[in-house]
């Protein structure tokens, strides 16, 4: 196998060992997927100024994100059914960002639990949440959090509804899979796939099997979600999660300067400017595109992290550059978990830290802290 040395490297090698309903949902946005090709497109347009005869020596990237110790201002992004890119997926991407010393956020839609989540880790992790009809079932979910010690929750604003994921229902994306004839020929010319999957027994939604009204079991499950995303949510509800959580809260999903005022009058600790990865509103702007807009709005107000397009510690740069204090990834992370489990996440954060510590030194800066709009070229 060649040495992985770019996240395209692991992007390469998971489409070939990751089945394809899956990794499709991993790599594919919304509709004519505008947004997805905009989100790292526009990061190629920024250009960083070129230094000589600095100091390069003693360099340190270790930040600080809602006032938790970063090794890099960079977290893993919650990601639904990480655990169908590979087996126990949520587990092993957590252990190697607590590892690494970065944040691993756990999203609701995960197969693996949040109970399993904090059964193999000792640090607090993240945790991210979508706001169901049943407010009983999200009151639960977030003490669960409190329970399992996680240390921020990340509230995920732009799911309403669900975008059109075309790639998703043309697959007939499920977990587990459908045991059509063509899954079964896909799956089965990924044998490493399935012989993780033959040894784990978490192949559903186990924050939500078990414990949601009316789902017991994996039958009644897509019926339950399709009903349950609230389209009603609205600011109003943002205060009393936050009364029940009562610790650090994240509000995910902000792409309009009016919606990043009142994310900031929440009281919220910190606001992810994101498009959800380009999978929700198609024809949208970039998340980077609206990351100075949303800096010159309320960056004196709230900390601001961005998620969306980062493929590379050149991405990340640019980021805390016009004014980001944290980023996270997402797609970056899963390519190395279904290329090479947990190995995989440890090579991509190694792969995006190399290339932020290089890209740094040589604009000139030694430490994380002292990067600003100085570094980027104007063109």
């Amino acid at each position: 196998m060649r040495k992985m040395l770019t996240i395209a490297d692991l992007k390469d090698l998971a489409r070939r060992r990751v089945p394809t309903m899956f990794f499709d949902y991993a790599d594919s946005g919304a509709w004519t997927e505008s947004t997805y090709r905009a989100n790292e497109e526009d990061f190629a347009r920024i250009k960083l100024r070129q230094r000589v005869l600095v100091d390069m020596t003693d360099r340190s990237l270790e930040s600080r994100m809602i006032g938790e110790k970063v090794s890099m201002p960079v977290a893993l992004a919650p990601t639904g059914l990480t655990g169908m890119q590979h087996a126990d997926g949520e587990m092993l991407a957590a252990q190697a960002a607590e590892a690494f010393g970065v944040p691993f956020t756990l999203s609701t839609m995960s197969i693996c639990s949040i109970e399993d989540v904090s059964s193999v880790t000792t640090k607090p992790f993240w945790f991210q949440l979508y706001v169901m009809r049943d407010r009983d079932f999200v009151g639960n979910l977030i003490d669960r959090a409190k329970a399992a010690n996680c240390s921020a929750l990340v509230l995920t604003a732009d799911l309403q509804i669900l975008g059109q994921r075309h790639k998703d229902v043309r697959n007939g994306l499920s977990a587990p899979p459908k045991l059509t004839l063509p899954n079964l020929v896909n799956m089965a010319l990924r044998p490493r796939w399935c012989l993780g999957m033959l040894g784990t027994s978490r192949r559903t939604f186990r924050n939500i099997v078990g414990h949601a009204k009316g789902v017991g079991h994996l039958s009644s499950l897509s019926s339950w979600t399709a009903e349950q995303f609230d389209p009603k949510l609205s600011w109003d509800d943002v205060a009393w999660i936050k009364e029940r959580w009562g610790g650090k809260l994240v509000i995910k999903g902000i792409l309009d300067e009016e919606d990043a005022h009142m994310a900031a009058a929440t009281g919220a600790d910190a606001i992810i400017v994101s498009n959800h990865g380009g999978r929700q509103l198609d024809g949208a702007l970039s998340s980077i595109a609206m990351l100075p807009r949303i800096v010159d709005a309320v960056g004196d107000k709230i900390e601001i992290h961005v998620d969306g397009g980062i493929r590379s510690g050149q991405d990340v740069l640019k980021a805390i550059a016009l004014g980001a204090k944290g980023t996270y990834i997402g797609r970056p992370f899963l390519y190395g978990l279904g290329a090479m489990g947990k190995d995989g996440v440890t090579t991509a954060l190694e792969i995006i830290r190399k290339e932020l510590d290089i890209t740094m030194a040589l604009c000139g800066k030694r430490n994380i802290a002292d990067v600003d709009g100085s570094v980027l070229a104007q063109v």
